[in-house]
């Protein structure tokens, strides 16, 4: 059995993402995430030391090495943007996990042998040994390629342990949710049935002031899964069109009751950093109580429902058991597609 903290530091950190959209070519691409991860690098090293030694888990933004695609095709991006699970980035991510004996966490788009052509949304966790300890596929995204689009397939090869995967580690049982995500419940209670207790939210999102969508679904996870929730969101966003401070600040971390623990203002910033106490959120797990809505759930009630339900097509991308690279127009025909049963079914 995992040997776990009972308390210990955690950080949203707030870093500057610097797309690669503008390079020509993968070469160019490389280069700047390179350079990125230098930049990372840097503000891991100035965070620790302000922190201290009792920093344990590292929470980067989304895609914070190639920032989105604007406008690539799928090959384009897969060529440009998506990161090889064997690839030079990933292991100076390890390194830095190494370095600074910290839990990294993040986001971005890689490639996988089994679906040549695809890339996925992916997040990752690298250990202080450099292990990669977790990584999730992003399942509900609008613009990029999903495991529910390759879905039997995917299942094949992973498992549904590989489509929710929780790390048992020293800073907890930790589950990724990527971005959007964070709006679903159903991610996050997949991930809780299955003993998350920290949820890693890297996204880069609407930054302001008043409560956001992305702010609420936040609260709302951590309450009634009763777990953590670490979310880092980029500083400046560059290289695509629009204004960079758009995403600009407010990584925040809630605790087990919703509340928010800390927030960040603008800026590259390790001031979304906080004090998890993991035996408190055990002990209020384990204790019989109204606000312990993980354990109210009796979820066989709904099992039904959701499986007939039907709406999204799966495997959309696999065609007599072959990957299909698809264009662009994929995505919005795929929703529209389900819109229309749905208001065939008389649901809209």
């Amino acid at each position: 059995m995992t040997q776990r903290l009972d308390r210990y530091a955690a950080l949203a950190l707030q870093v500057d993402c610097d797309g690669v959209h503008p390079d020509p070519d993968r070469d160019s691409a490389a280069r700047r995430m390179q350079a990125s991860l230098r930049r990372i690098g840097d503000a891991l090293e100035g965070a620790q030391r302000w922190i201290g030694p009792e920093l344990k888990l590292v929470v980067l933004p989304e895609y914070i090495l190639s920032g989105p695609p604007w406008g690539e095709t799928i090959p384009e991006w897969a060529a440009k943007g998506a990161i090889a699970p064997d690839g030079p980035e990933y292991a100076a991510l390890a390194a830095l996990a190494q370095r600074h004996g910290v839990f990294l966490a993040g986001n971005g788009y890689e490639t996988d042998r089994h679906f040549p052509g695809l890339y996925f949304q992916a997040c990752w966790v690298f250990a202080p040994n450099g292990d990669r300890v977790l990584t999730y596929r992003r399942l509900i995204s609008i613009f990029a390629p999903t495991p529910h689009d390759v879905w039997d397939k995917y299942l094949d090869i992973y498992g549904l342990d590989g489509v929710f995967p929780v790390a048992d580690t020293p800073v907890g049982r930790l589950a990724a949710i990527a971005s959007e995500e964070i709006l679903y419940p159903e991610v996050a209670r997949a991930h809780s049935v299955r003993g998350a207790e920290v949820f890693l939210h890297s996204t880069s999102e609407v930054a302001s002031p008043s409560l956001t969508i992305k702010q609420i679904a936040r609260r709302a996870r951590a309450l009634e899964n009763l777990a953590y929730v670490v979310s880092a969101n980029t500083a400046e966003l560059r290289g695509i069109s629009v204004p960079t401070d758009s995403s600009n600040g407010y990584s925040d971390i809630i605790d087990w009751q919703g509340g928010q623990m800390v927030v960040a203002g603008a800026g590259n910033s390790s001031v979304a950093n906080a004090y998890l106490d993991m035996a408190g959120l055990r002990a209020a797990r384990r204790r019989p109580a109204m606000s312990n809505m993980l354990s109210r759930q009796a979820l066989e009630m709904f099992a039904e429902t959701f499986a007939g339900a039907d709406l999204r097509r799966r495997n959309g991308l696999l065609k007599g058991g072959e990957v299909v690279i698809p264009d662009r127009s994929y995505f919005r025909e795929r929703q529209a597609d389900a819109i229309a049963r749905m208001t065939e079914r008389g649901i809209l």
